[in-house]
């Protein structure tokens, strides 16, 4: 039988805290499953336009029996 496979995409104010925040959601450690970042966050000139989030795409990695 396969494996589920389960993704989301989180957005957070850095990768860590997208990445902390998908973990949360999935109930899982960080071993259990692959990570890709999608965009890195970007501060805007003094705090002005043009911030960013980091974006996050993480998998339930397929699980060994």
């Amino acid at each position: 039988m396969s494996a589920k496979h389960v993704t989301i995409e989180v957005e957070g104010k850095t990768t860590k805290e997208a990445i902390d925040i998908a973990l949360k959601k999935l109930r899982v450690t960080k071993d259990k499953v692959d990570i890709k970042i999608l965009s890195e966050e970007h501060k805007g000139l003094f705090g002005m336009n043009g911030h960013k989030l980091a974006k996050v795409k993480v998998t339930l990695k397929a699980e060994q029996k």
